[in-house]
């Protein structure tokens, strides 16, 4: 049994998690979309993704703005249960379309010719199945709007 005062915290927990794995999807959506922090903005990720993954260019769109508005969603807690289960969805694709072939480990050398591995993808889709198991917790849309109780 937890001591009162650990009880009380309980419902705050996941906001670390809404945060961090937001602000993972935000950057990378907004690369996907606008070009921003180094990305390459939506025209050209439509023709790398049709190019060398045969992605066609709808779910490319969905894809990033799966990234960028579930993000958003993520951290306001805002329909946290379904924008996990986006965000987790475009994670699984990532893995079975380019990860698993790279192994479990991140190319942290930077080996020429050799992409990621999956083990960062895998903790994405752990903290987004943690949301849509525990709701978005504390300072939540949510929450305010009812959808979630304490």
């Amino acid at each position: 049994m937890l001591p009162s005062n650990a009880r009380r915290l309980m419902p705050w927990a996941m906001l670390p998690t809404r945060i961090g794995l937001g602000a993972v999807f935000i950057a990378h959506g907004a690369q996907k979309l606008f070009g921003w922090w180094g990305g390459t903005g939506l025209q050209a990720t439509i023709e790398t993704f049709e190019r060398s993954l045969g992605v066609p260019p709808y779910l490319t769109v969905l894809a990033a703005g799966t990234e960028f508005f579930g993000g958003i969603a993520v951290i306001l807690g805002l329909l946290t249960r379904l924008s996990a289960l986006g965000l987790a969805c475009v994670m699984a694709v990532a893995v079975w379309t380019v990860h698993l072939a790279n192994g479990f480990f991140l190319n942290w050398s930077l080996t020429p010719g050799q992409g990621h591995g999956f083990e960062f993808n895998l903790t994405l889709i752990a903290m987004a199945v943690s949301l849509m198991l525990s709701g978005p917790g504390k300072l939540s849309v949510d929450r305010l709007l009812g959808f979630e109780n304490d």
